[in-house]
């Protein structure tokens, strides 16, 4: 599987560093990005890429290093997958564009058919296309809005739902997503989270927590909707007690509030399941989708329950580039590659994979306080010992570390001190072995 997945040509599935990175060819780049670039625009860890699949990420100086973080979740098939590459290049060579809204094609309507059969449910389904994950948020709860016939939106701490103004103001971490760039879209309401490391509640509990805080702030009459994801993605992939969506949900249905699951980082096999919803049954109203869903090109969707989405007024959804035919192509041969190979299987031996090695390295280092995700999105949170005192500096070291050794990590939480593994499904077995060995390098070289 994983050599049909590492695009073409195929690249070398190996870990080799040929410089000290980054090199001197990435070097020289940063230079003309700084000189043409925003400084706004970051960049964790500066190598240049040339070439990318598998498992692994290639740059100029010729560094092959391991991915273990998908472009944050969007390369699940591989960054170069056979079916995405060869349904592009048909597009492309038919036309690049002709704007859905005024000339449609099937491209589209394939997607949205379907997102309608992959999502929880078997009720009926419509899908809307857009650009990016915080365009998706920022419909569906256009879309509640008309629905209900409400205003309020309940979102919880930790959250994270893009960089508009609106999914800023359901955001939870100001720096770097708010910090400045108030005032923020009103009527947006917070909730606590189910954090079990932190909080000790069931899921039973915490629902009830965070239900008596909506009624207590905003009452249920007044709410269009709940806007959560499933797994959390930057706030620390907290992973809710169970039961604790379920009576959210029930809560939402009891009251006319339409439940959103915001499925952009966790959705299409990442988990182990299509979505991170399916694992307890749980069947939102809506669905937001978008990162792994099209094989590294930019497209999200709304999907829901029929009678939702058809709420809105003709011509009240849509955009420019929403549902770019050249993006539902390669949608569809990422979907054709996950069914193919079974990638929410390969999501879960990732997962039983990775927390072998995550609760092994747990043992020699206290620092970990917590281990936690399911499938192919883990995360350990570290702490001082023995406390659930934040630690972002030594988490910020052992990144460092892994970094100049060749493997690409990533960090996320609201204090900084969490790890999160997104590795491709595509990766083998022996190369997530490898990447970890050098998390466990950088563990011991820091302690």
């Amino acid at each position: 599987m994983t050599d049909s997945l590492a695009g073409g040509p195929l690249l070398p599935q190996e870990r080799r560093v040929v410089t000290e990175i980054p090199g001197p060819g990435s070097l020289e780049r940063l230079d003309r990005k700084k000189a043409h670039v925003a400084d706004g625009v970051g960049t964790m860890l500066p190598v240049f890429v040339v070439a990318a699949g598998g498992g692994v990420i290639v740059d100029v100086d010729g560094n092959s290093l391991i991915d273990l973080g998908s472009g944050i979740a969007v390369a699940s098939v591989g960054n170069a997958a056979p079916a995405v590459v060869r349904n592009v290049q048909a597009q492309v060579a038919a036309f690049t564009h002709t704007c859905f809204m005024i000339t449609p094609y099937d491209g589209y309507v394939d997607v949205c058919a379907q997102l309608g059969e992959l999502t929880p449910g078997d009720h009926a389904k419509k899908s809307a296309l857009f650009n990016s994950g915080a365009e998706a948020v920022e419909n569906a709860v256009k879309i509640a809005r008309v629905a209900t016939g409400r205003d309020a939106v309940a979102v919880f701490d930790h959250a994270y739902h893009g960089r508009t103004n609106l999914t800023m103001a359901m955001t939870a971490k100001n720096m770097p997503y708010k910090q400045g760039f108030g005032p923020f879209a009103g009527e947006v309401y917070r909730a606590p989270m189910s954090y079990p490391f932190r909080d000790g509640l069931s899921g039973g509990e915490a629902a009830a927590r965070a239900i008596d805080v909506l009624d207590k702030q905003v009452g249920a009459a007044n709410l269009a909707c709940v806007v959560i994801e499933p797994i959390q993605g930057e706030g620390g992939f907290v992973v809710p007690a169970p039961g604790f969506l379920a009576a959210i949900a029930a809560w939402c249905t009891a009251n006319g509030v339409v439940f959103i699951a915001d499925e952009i980082q966790s959705g299409f096999c990442r988990t182990g399941d299509w979505f991170a919803s399916d694992f307890e049954g749980v069947v939102p109203d809506l669905v937001t989708t978008a990162k792994g869903m099209a094989g590294g090109l930019p497209l999200a969707g709304v999907t829901g329950r029929a009678d939702l989405m058809d709420s809105v007024h003709v011509g009240g959804l849509g955009g420019t580039y929403g549902g770019n035919p050249v993006a539902c192509a390669a949608a569809m041969g990422a979907i054709e590659e996950m069914r193919t190979h079974d990638l929410a299987g390969r999501a879960r031996e990732i997962g039983t994979l990775m927390a072998a090695r995550l609760k092994t390295l747990a043992a020699d280092h206290p620092v970990i306080g917590d281990i936690r995700g399911r499938g192919a999105m883990m995360a350990i949170e570290l702490c001082a010992p023995g406390t659930t005192d934040p630690d972002p500096v030594r988490t910020a070291a052992i990144s460092a570390y892994c970094h100049q050794h060749g493997v690409v990590t990533l960090t996320c939480g609201t204090w900084g001190n969490v790890f999160r593994f997104l590795p491709p499904l595509s990766i083998s077995d022996e190369l997530l072995n490898e990447g970890f060995d050098v998390v466990a390098e950088a563990f011991a070289a820091t302690a």
